[in-house]
């Protein structure tokens, strides 16, 4: 790395975290990175001379699989050290049905070529004047492709409008471009959410649930609409002008990013891909940013919904860990992306995995996924694909899933101290919804 690039790494570590709540670090993960990159191991490493206890891991899933009654030949795995001097596998580059494995894919484009910092933005302006506290006019949100515009943001957004003295909307609620509400793309469907979130005399069930869930004290909007919820494709050809009131602003990327693995969100990560080109433009950032070929990778869409998307083993975790070297050289860490054992949540509650693994999970009818690292006292992280295939039992697989990780922990023992490659970066939110003036 030249003295140069290795500069400008650091001001862009500096100056991103600087822009988005992080807590900046004394030494920018950038830096440290390029001491800290994985390396991806040659198939004929795994193949001529592979390792020992990932090998045996490996049986051991095979044989828990058959003791259930699971046969399926078409069982993929790819086991690795950081430093790609051991690994291991099984039909490692052959293509797989990956299921919510494609989300890394998705995540690792979304990186590439947004950045992590990257704000979604929502214009919301009007055609009319505020007389008293009615808005004598229509009151327009135009989306810009928020994947997760939830209650909490269409709630501060009402708390927002009240702060400018809007209390009644005489016209119409218009939505238009790229919004969607509660994961709804809907326009017609995204803009009644909206509408029942401005108006808290009309909350009952969902809205008052995570409402509920609000910093205490959050005040209740009461913003009420008296025309109808219009839909518009595009203002410039209905010919509609309005005047700039409120600019909202997403979460950043990162902390989309996380909620979309952690919970395995269909809806996100198909808006993200749909923004990105589709689930073949997907597979080509992907692949190009991983460096495997893109035989290797076949995806119809963002979210890993259906058989045809299909990643092996080994580039599953090459796409991990370009994923992990686009976050440091961002100042993040594969735990900002990604659920964490430790915390039980999202589509890993209740598994038995080791603590400190980082990992991504993958459900369909017939397919099991895990990837990720764990982290070993002897060999550092450990970098691993796992996908299962058959019909049965969906605790079968992930019992067998862990069972690996736990005997390669039960061999290379936990570390001692956590690695700042791996930890999670603090955070905090802040009021994203800014008066245009």
């Amino acid at each position: 790395m030249t003295m140069w690039s290795l500069a400008s790494a650091l001001l862009l570590s500096v100056s991103t975290q600087a822009l988005d709540g992080r807590e900046v670090a004394t030494v920018p993960r950038s830096l440290m990175s390029y001491a800290t990159r994985p390396v991806l191991a040659a198939e004929s490493i795994a193949e001529a001379t592979p390792d020992p206890v990932a090998k045996q891991a490996i049986a051991t899933m095979l044989s828990e699989l058959s003791k259930a009654g699971l046969t399926n030949p078409d069982q993929g795995v790819w086991i690795q050290s950081h430093d790609g001097a051991i690994a291991s596998g099984r039909l490692a580059t052959r293509p797989l049905p990956s299921a919510s494995l494609t989300k890394s894919a998705t995540t690792l484009a979304a990186l590439q070529i947004w950045g992590s910092n990257h704000r979604f933005i929502t214009n919301i302006s009007t055609t009319g004047k505020l007389v008293g506290d009615t808005l004598k006019g229509d009151l327009i949100v135009e989306g810009g492709g928020d994947p997760f515009f939830v209650w909490e943001e269409a709630i501060a957004l009402g708390n927002k409008l009240n702060q400018l003295g809007i209390k009644r909307i005489q016209g119409n609620l218009i939505v238009t471009g790229r919004f969607a509400m509660n994961f709804e793309t809907n326009l017609q469907e995204a803009a009644a959410f909206l509408r029942l979130a401005f108006d808290s005399n009309r909350w009952e069930g969902e809205v008052a649930e995570q409402y509920a869930k609000m910093p205490v004290g959050t005040p209740k909007p009461q913003v009420v609409v008296l025309g109808n919820a219009r839909i518009v494709p595009d203002l410039s050809s209905a010919n509609i002008s309005s005047k700039p009131l409120i600019r909202h602003s997403s979460l950043p990327l990162w902390q989309i990013l996380k909620r979309m693995n952690t919970f395995s969100n269909n809806e996100m990560a198909e808006m993200l891909a749909s923004q990105l080109g589709g689930g073949k433009q997907v597979a080509a950032i992907a692949a190009n940013a991983a460096e495997v070929p893109l035989s290797e990778i076949r995806l119809i869409n963002g979210s890993g919904l259906g058989q045809a998307n299909q990643i092996s083993p080994r580039a599953s975790v090459a796409i991990l860990m370009a994923v992990h070297n686009r976050a440091q050289l961002e100042g993040l860490t594969l735990a900002d992306l990604y659920p964490m054992s430790d915390c039980n949540c999202g589509t890993i509650e209740g598994r038995k995995m080791p603590k400190g693994a980082i990992v991504k999970t993958g459900t369909l009818s017939d397919v099991s996924a895990l990837a990720g690292i764990v982290q070993t006292q002897q060999n550092g992280a450990i970098w691993f694909a796992i996908v299962n295939r058959g019909e049965g039992d969906i605790d079968a697989f992930h019992r067998s899933q862990d069972l690996v990780l736990q005997t390669l922990v039960n061999k290379w023992g936990l570390p001692k101290t956590k690695s700042i490659s791996f930890a999670e970066t603090p955070w905090r939110d802040s009021d994203r919804n800014e008066i245009v003036k």
